[in-house]
């Protein structure tokens, strides 16, 4: 009655089923998401530690950094990235000519969104140590650690705890803003999705399961996360008595 079948026919070209090819589709935006996400958790990181500091030229780079990625809306950045840098940096059109269509979209994407996302990130990193008593910066300072192993020892630990919520949304926004990837050609699951709806005017069938494949990654998500906040919780801290 709900005409499932349709996932089990097979594509025009004969290669795959429908629900394969909607796998496969996830199976990209999979990629996607986990190497934007570390790209995304390196930066940002980065990002969020200088604009703590006391260096006004890290803080101006930073800021500039934040608030250049944050305004640019998320499409102007794929095509950005895409179509007109290769067309004006030589090196980076030689590479694109280079290897296979594919890989180089899917490059492109991981970049775009991890960039992208890094700016998000260094904003709740910043937020989060700034939120910490100066008294911690001090002991650490006191116990010998430098500025640097302050930060790695003392203040990271304690600032990813407290941002673990809004880390939840941002991996779970990950998730829906891969699907501008389809803007480039790359053919993840919205691409597929889309596909789909048009070669066989299924739109229901074809929106509707890609609906319940981003719901389940995105839940799955905010489970692990959940989670990764109870296990590494500090007794008495953050709700951590709980």
């Amino acid at each position: 009655m709900l005409g499932l079948g349709i996932f089990l026919e097979d594509t025009p070209d004969g290669d795959t089923t429908w629900g394969m090819s909607l796998l496969s589709g996830l199976e990209y935006t999979l990629i996607l998401v986990v190497c934007a996400w570390v790209i995304a958790m390196a930066l940002g990181s980065v990002l969020g530690v200088v604009r703590t500091t006391k260096s006004r030229f890290w803080v101006t780079l930073g800021n500039a950094y934040v608030e250049l990625f944050r305004n640019i809306p998320l499409l102007v950045q794929f095509f950005i990235w895409y179509f007109v840098l290769p067309s004006v940096i030589p090196p980076l059109k030689r590479f694109a000519n280079a290897v296979d269509p594919g890989t180089f979209q899917i490059l492109t994407a991981v970049v775009c969104l991890g960039l992208f996302t890094a700016a998000r990130i260094a904003e709740q990193v910043k937020s989060g140590i700034l939120s910490l008593p100066r008294g911690q910066t001090f002991a650490g300072l006191a116990l010998g650690l430098t500025p640097v192993q302050t930060y790695r020892y003392v203040l990271l630990p304690m600032a990813y705890r407290i941002i673990i919520p809004p880390l939840t949304s941002e991996s779970m926004n990950l998730v829906k803003n891969s699907a501008v990837a389809y803007s480039i050609g790359l053919t993840e699951l919205f691409f597929r999705t889309r596909e789909m709806g048009e070669m066989t005017f299924r739109y229901f069938a074809a929106f509707g399961a890609a609906t319940v494949l981003y719901v389940a990654v995105a839940f799955s998500i905010n489970r692990i996360m959940a989670w990764v906040e109870r296990a590494t919780a500090v007794p008495g801290y953050m709700g951590g008595s709980k």
